[in-house]
């Protein structure tokens, strides 16, 4: 049997303990754990984007990261972007701009998007375009998540 340890991270503002083996996802200790399900299980290599959070205001793939990895830190989810029972504005502009279908890496588009914009506030179309590659939606052709 794997060895557990208490691991310490702060998701949405709000400081969490979890007793977890060091190398879980950490995917899975938001989702399963912590009971934030907005992170999405895509492809579990981190190719697809729709496990994207932010650690430390960087995006990173939730399924290739290691628990352990996210200790003592910041984390960021999808849940974590709307304050104040209000959306955030990039929530309000995918909503807007019809940026989703199925939903399903909506999430993950808008945290790659957040980090896009902390970096760079107002970004030409083909760096957006370029911000959002490595995430993949089956649904929507990009045109209205670009928008």
């Amino acid at each position: 049997m794997a060895k557990t340890h208490d691991i310490t991270l702060t998701v949405n503002g709000h400081a969490r303990s979890v007793d977890v083996e060091p190398d879980t996802p950490l995917l899975w200790v938001l989702r399963d754990t912590l009971g934030f399900t907005g992170t999405k299980f895509g492809c579990g290599i981190g190719a697809c984007g729709a496990c994207t959070v932010q650690i430390e205001g960087r995006a990173v793939r939730s399924c290739s990261f290691p628990v352990s990895g996210a200790e003592g830190s910041a984390v960021t989810t999808i849940e974590g972007l709307a304050g104040d029972g209000q959306l955030h504005p990039l929530q309000e502009g995918f909503w807007e701009e019809h940026g989703l279908q199925c939903g399903f890496c909506t999430p993950g588009m808008i945290l790659a998007a957040y980090d896009l914009l902390q970096r760079n506030p107002n970004p030409s179309e083909q760096e957006i375009r370029r911000g959002l590659a490595g995430n993949l939606c089956r649904c929507t052709g990009y045109h209205n998540i670009v928008k």
